[in-house]
């Protein structure tokens, strides 16, 4: 069987002779070592894409795709605005809304709130939060009923549930005989909601349009009209397009730009977490390094004679870059397969670590999402394994050029 003699030569001095354990134990040390940090990069690029997934879908289920309002917050003849982009090519969903900030008042309690008057027949086809609601019903919000919906932890900071009465202070201000007052409202809670992100759960309300439309005196127009696509990542070229059809009269944003701060610090996160778990990938390089290093100066009588033998130093050099490319190459694929195998069973494995440990690594009560997502990307599995290859290669260059380097006669001298 053909087998070049560097090849040959590479592979016997991976399996080192009984005088030479320690050199074994680094070179397995170092194997391991690529072996866990390839593992632990998979692990935790999936776990991030799988957070990034979990927050983007949630936040989704409340913020439209595409939304398009008025440059002054006042959109006029909104139903013939909503039936036009209804018809537009990839949308699923169009409901009309009006928003404003108030305060919410009950049991001597004031929380400052993000109120939206909506439709519910229509909300429900551009978000999720009618299928999250915990206590009565989105259906409930009717025409002239003032009811109210709101988030769970808003609830409770208010201290009320479904049937108390909460009130509602507008920032425009009336005037009274006995001075300007502001606009006040009560409202009786017609449903609770929870979608397990504090900025919504905590800060939004929902009223019905109609009740918004006469709470704010917006002359029947509403602030804008919210769509939902069928591909989500559809929206900036929709959005863009009617940009340009509406003219400047109309703002037409879509949800990568509402959200561009929050997902662009995801995705910087993910960057950074990624060199920061490669040192771990770099230590075991350095030990690859420092291995080849001790296999030279071992091996310098063997170098020396088959220099004397005819084998030239590129040759020489070929041999060691072999035997510190096998380690790198062994320890990136078993790591890849097993953290492939790992993040695809974070499933299983983290419910199981949570029943042996008797506790649950992420308390429902304490953090937004209880369970340990995973999105295993193969793009992150070829960039993690291929960086760590490359690391590998580069590792073998300084000691094969050492080994290529040592002289015959120096070497032979007291042998």
């Amino acid at each position: 069987m053909f087998k070049p003699l560097e090849l040959f030569i590479g592979l016997r001095y991976t399996r080192s002779k009984h005088e030479n354990h320690y050199i074994s134990f680094i070179s397995l040390a170092s194997m391991l070592g690529i072996t866990i940090g390839v593992i632990v990069l998979i692990t935790v690029l999936s776990i991030m894409n799988g957070f990034e997934k979990e927050l983007r879908e949630r936040i989704l289920g409340m913020v439209a795709h595409v939304t398009v309002t008025g440059l002054d917050g006042q959109l006029a003849d909104w139903d013939l605005h909503q039936l036009a982009l209804q018809t537009e090519e990839g949308v699923a969903g169009a409901a009309p809304f009006i928003e404003q900030q108030v305060m919410l008042s009950a049991n001597n309690e004031v929380r400052g709130v993000q109120m939206q008057g909506i439709l519910p027949d229509y909300q429900n086809q551009v978000s999720d939060v009618g299928l999250h609601v915990i206590d009565g019903g989105l259906d409930n919000l009717t025409s002239r009923g003032y009811g109210i919906a709101i988030g769970v932890d808003l609830a409770t900071a208010l201290g009320v549930l479904v049937g108390d009465k909460v009130t509602v202070i507008t920032p425009k201000a009336k005037i009274t005989p006995v001075g300007v007052i502001p606009r006040m409202k009560r409202f009786t809670v017609m449903a609770v909601y929870k979608m397990n992100i504090r900025d919504y759960d905590t800060s939004t309300a929902f009223i019905h349009l109609d009740d918004a439309v006469r709470l704010f005196k917006t002359k029947k127009n509403v602030t804008g009209v919210r769509l939902k696509l069928n591909n989500l990542f559809d929206a900036q070229g929709l959005a863009y397009e009617l940009q340009q059809r509406l003219g400047d009269k109309f703002e037409v944003a879509d949800w990568g730009r509402d959200n561009k701060t929050f997902f662009k610090a995801i995705k910087m996160e993910k960057i950074m977490m990624f060199f920061v778990l490669l040192l771990i990938v770099l230590v075991a390089i350095f030990n690859l390094v420092s291995s080849l290093v001790m296999v030279v100066n071992a091996k310098q009588a063997d170098i020396a004679i088959l220099r004397t033998l005819g084998m030239s130093g590129k040759q020489i050099k070929r041999v060691f870059m072999i035997q510190g490319s096998l380690i790198g190459v062994i320890g990136a694929l078993v790591g890849a397969i097993l953290g492939v195998l790992f993040a695809s069973n974070l499933d299983v494995i983290i419910p199981a670590f949570e029943t042996l440990i008797g506790r649950k690594i992420f308390p429902e009560d304490i953090f937004f999402i209880s369970t340990i997502p995973s999105d295993l990307q193969m793009p992150d599995v070829w960039l993690v394994t291929t960086a760590t290859l490359v690391l590998a290669i580069l590792a073998t260059i300084y000691p094969a050029n050492r080994a290529a380097s040592v002289q015959p006669a120096d070497s032979l001298r007291y042998e």
